[in-house]
């Protein structure tokens, strides 16, 4: 369901563009939807349309003092279990968790 609403907001800002050949979306390593569940979702709902999805790695920051990506144990719609791998503790995502429409193709 996720999946479906948010292909909807991409396809709906894109078509404010003109007349769509294609698009590029980032999605965050921790987006609200992995990427290749929305990469299927948005090939079914706009089969005509060239569809490219550039994953964008996750970045944290801990109050330990490590910056870098975060160890993932679980993620799924809306859901994700992460730590930081230094100190295993709940670091602050500063990356990595949104999903853009980054380029639109049109005619």
């Amino acid at each position: 369901m996720h999946d479906t609403i948010i292909s909807q907001d991409i396809i709906e800002a894109a078509k404010r563009q003109g007349k769509v050949k294609g698009i590029i979306v980032e999605v965050g390593e921790l987006g609200h939807v992995p990427a290749e569940e929305l990469m299927e979702t948005l090939s079914r709902m706009v089969p005509n349309w060239y569809v490219q999805i550039v994953p964008k790695k996750a970045k944290i920051r801990c109050l330990c003092g490590y910056t870098g990506e975060p160890k993932i144990l679980e993620h799924t719609h809306g859901h994700s279990v992460y730590f930081c791998p230094k100190c295993k503790k709940v670091p602050e995502l500063v990356e990595g968790k949104d999903i853009i429409l980054k380029e639109v193709e049109v005619e």
